[in-house]
């Protein structure tokens, strides 16, 4: 598997920055103007890319598959899908708009058929949490020859390993793991951020956090602080809108604010390589200490702690680290030192 990719020209490496995923999911609620709308909303949040879900409900759950508790809505759970399902007509539209804001278009399939009818215009795949133990659209996304990203909810690593198995063995080359708690929304205390850590050194691939808490800024600024390569984050134009993932959802501002906060945190983590700044260099040399004389020193004389200290230099030139101190202190002066002068290499020798 490759340490890094490019989807639609944007980098995903093993540490930042965040490749920002805007979730539209099914919060299109079956109207393509809705749905356009969506994708205008995650180019002007500043999102890399939009997301949506290309599933069947015939080819999801039985229709004997009864009602979804967490959901509270009375209706089997085949007719819930059955109305969130996206036409297929819209795919060359949808990916067009996205194209308008040079954002990468990116989707679910959740059956095999789907994966060849979104191929033509995906820039990479997703596999939903649910989908980790599919083997068989697995195989069939990994045959595409396209980046790939994968979320972990309700997995372990075990099964996570599998899944990666399977996807390598079947091609994939370019694939990103994403933490991701199966939960909606998911209570803070569940995020477990820190899992995407896990996921990049067990792996050593990019890794990052699908995040279904309900604030728009508190896990993502985490996951990005902790080095995330990439964020996806469902969001809708209404929390109030009908529909299983609009509550749970941030609205744009939200997802504006999310976006600002992501890209704020990722300039104060910078890069880790521990080297001075540019902004540092007035300060360095103005306030680092250097040997000073504090009384004049003829020639001849020996050094003491009388007439010298380790002193910041503001604006006077150069002078000898302090870690000489005890070299200069057994030595004399080789030439008159006026008060307040630094020392320098060849100001003394071994007396």
């Amino acid at each position: 598997m490759q340490p890094s990719f490019e989807i639609r020209g944007r980098t995903l490496a093993l540490t930042g920055p965040c490749f920002i995923i805007g979730e539209a999911g099914s919060n299109h609620n079956g109207s393509f103007e809705q749905a356009l709308a969506l994708i205008d909303v995650a180019a002007k949040a500043g999102c890399d890319a939009v997301k949506f879900q290309v599933f069947k409900a015939k080819r999801l759950y039985p229709k004997a598959a009864g009602s979804s508790d967490y959901l509270g809505d009375e209706r089997s759970i085949f007719d819930i899908i059955a109305a969130m399902e996206l036409p297929e007509d819209w795919l060359p539209r949808l990916r067009a708009r996205a194209d308008q804001h040079d954002l990468a278009f990116i989707a679910s399939p959740f059956h095999e058929e789907a994966v060849a009818l979104l191929d033509p215009f995906v820039d990479a795949f997703k596999i939903a949490s649910y989908e980790l133990t599919h083997a068989p659209l697995l195989r069939e996304v990994a045959k595409r020859d396209k980046p790939v990203i994968m979320s972990t909810g309700a997995s372990n690593l075990d099964e996570v390993r599998e899944a990666v198995a399977t996807l390598e063995a079947a091609g994939c080359n370019r694939l990103a793991l994403m933490q991701c708690t199966a939960a909606y929304p998911t209570p803070p205390e569940a995020v477990n951020v820190r899992a995407l850590v896990t996921l990049r050194e067990t792996f050593g691939i990019p890794s990052g956090l699908s995040d279904h808490s309900e604030h728009p800024e508190i896990a993502p600024m985490a996951a990005a602080a902790l080095g995330a390569a990439l964020l996806e984050k469902h969001y809708t134009l209404s929390k109030w809108l009908p529909g299983p993932d609009h509550a749970f959802a941030v609205e744009p501002e939200g997802l504006s604010r999310l976006v600002a906060r992501v890209r704020a945190v990722e300039r104060v983590v910078g890069t880790g390589d521990k080297t001075v700044h540019g902004v540092e260099d007035e300060l360095r040399a103005f306030a680092r200490r250097v040997l000073i004389t504090t009384k004049a020193v003829g020639k001849g004389e020996r050094f003491s702690r009388d007439n010298v200290d380790v002193l910041r230099r503001g604006k006077l030139e150069g002078g000898l680290e302090p870690k000489r101190l005890e070299e200069l202190l057994a030595g004399v002066a080789t030439r008159d030192l006026p008060a307040e002068t630094p020392v320098h290499e060849g100001d003394f020798t071994s007396g």
